[in-house]
């Protein structure tokens, strides 16, 4: 097997199980305590997961996540003030879709990305617009603090 066949067999496999495991929490009823505290760790931990990425600046929280993980087909564009970030495709989504599991965007992707732009930029104010799980794309606004 190629390395690249390796990486895109271990990325669906690590996809599925991000769904599968939001579907446990959903049934289970404690999906929102787990996002919540999931998110909190995410924010705290924000700055030590952006140096560990090598990130320098905040699109990359998008752009990285994107060429690492092979989900989201984030793109981005400059703003007054900020970024946006709009995603018109996401693997994860699509299995938690097909799986009938709850939304996946916050816990695993959002919260993580805006963790770590938050890191780099204490001040910054991430908006999220719509996710991909009740819409056509997935949108975020960054305005830099």
């Amino acid at each position: 097997m190629q390395p690249a066949e390796t990486l895109d067999i271990l990325r669906k496999v690590y996809a599925g199980a991000l769904a599968d495991a939001g579907r446990h929490y959903a049934r289970a009823g404690v999906l929102e305590q787990v996002t919540e505290a999931k998110r909190q760790e995410q924010l705290a931990g924000g700055k030590m997961r952006a140096a560990q990425m090598g990130l320098t600046r905040p699109e990359e929280a998008f752009t990285r996540t994107a060429e690492l993980f092979g989900c989201a087909d984030w793109k981005i564009t400059q703003e007054q003030g900020g970024f946006g970030a709009q995603a018109s495709r996401c693997m994860l989504c699509a299995l938690a879709k097909r799986m009938g599991s709850a939304s996946p965007c916050r816990i695993y992707c959002l919260d993580p990305i805006e963790g770590m732009i938050r890191g780099m930029d204490p001040e910054a104010k991430f908006d999220l617009e719509k996710t991909l799980f009740e819409s056509d794309r997935c949108a975020v606004s960054v305005r830099r603090g």
